[in-house]
């Protein structure tokens, strides 16, 4: 249950910051007028996919608070860096963006990291 909770935290919290990436990156640049930005930002807060973001926000904060319930904060925050993980992998797949040797290596010392700290 305790790697459930987790599980949801991490995947509506990747689901929230793909879907804004998606549909903010359908908007434009911020507009540099004052004017422009607050209708940009009202545009953007009318769109349903952003608002479903912003849910999936809150509902990731509902498994966290669960979490918490159940386990030591030093043991289950490491496991949120898995999002940055799924994030990296899925922004290359929908948005193409690169996969350097410098991301990957970082990647790859935030597993060994969460590897390490969830053995102690």
């Amino acid at each position: 249950m305790n790697y459930i909770l987790i599980s949801g935290t991490i995947l509506f919290t990747v689901y929230g910051q793909l879907i804004l990436k998606w549909r903010i990156g359908k908007y434009g640049d911020l507009p540099v007028n004052f004017t422009d930005r607050i209708w940009f930002l009202l545009r953007l807060l009318l769109d349903h996919y952003i608002v479903s973001g912003f849910i999936a926000a809150f509902i990731a904060s509902l498994f966290w608070m669960a979490a918490m319930t159940k386990l030591p904060l030093s043991y289950a925050y490491p496991f949120m860096s898995l999002a940055f993980v799924l994030v990296m992998f899925l922004s290359a797949l929908f948005f193409k963006e690169p996969i350097t040797l410098a991301k990957s290596a970082g990647l790859i010392l935030i597993v060994l990291g969460i590897i390490v700290s969830s053995q102690g």
